[in-house]
């Protein structure tokens, strides 16, 4: 049997070294794979030639078989990996460009836009060629994610493990009653495709990670955190850090809410310059524990998608370095500073 594979060796090298195709090569082999069980069959037990090539039928149709085997695997693995790139590249050829001159429908669509002398049509560029992630899809999430598609940002991210409950729909607009027991990504990218089909919407049905986060956040231009949870908005902050992404973030609980924008590579504190430590137990309720008034997510929410507008386009002044805290059981609002802390043990080393 060594005088075989050594025979196979030499003829691979040679149609090698003759840059013989590999295919004809591989033909060869086969040849020679007959002859040996040719060999194997018509001579008798102890022919000389057939000590040579083994000695036992056997245990070439054994090698046979496992060769079949592993070609058959290569080649269902070879036809997996073409489909796959065939629907990958079917998807990139159905998703709306991202970039480059406006359509005469897009024209019209952010003709309003266009108009402002503040944002215009660069602006509304920008707007297209812009990347904007939002951790959420509920009840912060709901407004943002529509204006954000409203606007014409060309690429909107959201990530969300959560399905739609009928209690959500108080409050979480982008929903419908349709859709409960659907994963709020998927409702969310329904109600945005439906009002602009002209933007990229990637949803991510998952939780969001410490392992995945800075990752993600890597893949777009800024992070918009609706979360209800500390925990989760520490280490979206974190993650935002790393990537050195900015963040605008919105809070709110009964009847009040919060909108900044931290962004410490720009001179702006973290939000653990802001909140370094967590609050005590039941001082930081969810809106489950709390309760939320149905409108208040969409004042703030709004607000949150205003400030990613500005935040693309240069217009006006933003949250950076300022907190806009809103009363809406009273209609008080009022804007107060926040600083970068250099003893920060987020962004402090920075």
């Amino acid at each position: 049997m060594l005088f075989v594979l050594l025979l196979a060796g030499a003829l691979w090298g040679l149609g090698h070294l003759m840059k013989v195709p590999i295919a004809a090569r591989l033909n060869i082999l086969g040849l020679l794979y007959v002859a040996v069980l040719a060999v194997q069959l018509a001579l008798p037990d102890g022919h000389p030639v057939r000590a040579l090539t083994g000695g036992s039928v056997a245990l070439w149709l054994l090698l046979g078989a496992g060769l079949a085997l592993v070609l058959a695997y290569r080649a269902v693995l070879v036809r997996l990996k073409g489909r796959a790139e065939g629907i990958e590249a079917a998807r990139d050829a159905e998703a709306p460009a991202t970039a480059g001159p406006f359509l005469d429908v897009e024209l019209e669509r952010y003709a309003r836009h266009i108009t402002l002398p503040d944002i215009g049509g660069g602006g509304q560029l920008a707007l297209k060629n812009a990347s904007v992630l939002v951790i959420g899809a509920g009840g912060l999430g709901s407004p943002v994610l529509l204006y954000l598609a409203a606007a014409g940002v060309g690429r909107i991210g959201v990530i969300d493990d959560d399905t739609v409950s009928l209690s959500n729909l108080q409050r979480q607009v982008i929903h419908t009653d349709a859709h409960c027991d659907m994963p709020k990504v998927f409702s969310a990218e329904i109600a945005m495709k439906a009002l602009n089909p002209h933007v990229d919407v990637r949803p991510y049905n998952r939780a969001l990670t410490a392992q995945i986060a800075e990752g993600l956040f890597a893949e777009y231009d800024l992070i918009v955190d609706g979360t209800d949870s500390f925990a989760v908005r520490d280490m979206v902050n974190r993650a935002a850090v790393a990537a050195g992404r900015p963040v605008i973030a919105g809070a709110i609980s009964a009847w009040e809410g919060q909108v900044t924008l931290y962004d410490p590579a720009d001179g702006a504190p973290c939000m653990a310059c802001v909140f370094p430590d967590a609050p005590a137990p039941g001082l930081s309720a969810t809106c489950a524990e709390a309760g939320v008034v149905g409108a208040l997510p969409g004042i703030i929410g709004s607000m949150m998608a205003l400030e990613v507008v500005k935040e693309i386009t240069g217009a006006g002044e933003g949250l950076r370095g300022r907190m806009l805290i809103y009363d809406a059981l009273h209609v008080e609002a009022r804007v107060i500073a926040v600083q970068r802390r250099a003893d920060c043990a987020v962004c402090g080393a920075d």
